[in-house]
């Protein structure tokens, strides 16, 4: 995906192990308390079950975000876009990267946690049909509490009764007769 930004572009690419020194940096900068080390995100980017991408410009890594999807349930791992990117769409981006990335994985519901104090995120998760869950309390480093939150990523298939009744009233469906 590629975005005019003023006179920059910014582009989403899948995080490689080429990038994790940039990402590690960004998350220092933007979660000094509870930053992930160098060695776990490269856990993270290279574990079978999580797809991390990165946003870029300029050769820079500008935000990151990853998802961890298990059956059908996903969890956003991380999500996080440089301060003086902030408002120009790469957190939408992110995480609608992130949904897809799910749903090909045969998610049908997405989790995260986000600091009760992070507005501006929890309005983005809304508009993406989060819902609350519950709040851990002292989830965070410093006791900062998580919200808790839920979203479905595809409507529950309900099981079609279409040819299952048919035989009831003593007639056949004759779109399935041979």
């Amino acid at each position: 995906m590629t975005a005019g930004v003023g006179q920059l572009d910014w582009q989403l690419r899948p995080a490689t192990v080429h990038r994790v020194a940039a990402i590690e940096s960004l998350e220092q900068q933007l979660f000094p308390e509870d930053a992930w080390s160098l060695e776990m995100i490269l856990a993270e980017i290279t574990h079978p079950t999580r797809a991390y991408w990165v946003a870029e410009a300029d050769g820079q890594v500008i935000g990151y975000a990853g998802v961890m999807v298990v059956a059908d349930t996903a969890d956003v791992q991380n999500i996080a876009v440089a301060p003086h990117w902030e408002g120009r769409g790469l957190g939408k981006a992110l995480l609608t990267q992130l949904h897809t990335e799910a749903l090909s994985r045969g998610a049908r519901e997405i989790l995260l946690e986000v600091r009760t104090d992070n507005q501006r995120a929890q309005g983005l998760y809304r508009r993406f049909g989060y819902t609350e869950i519950t709040v851990r309390r002292g989830y965070y480093p410093g006791g900062a509490d998580a919200l808790i939150m839920r979203a479905e990523l595809a409507p529950r298939e309900e099981p079609s009764t279409t040819d299952l009744t048919s035989h009831m009233n003593g007639t056949v469906n004759q779109d399935n007769a041979e």
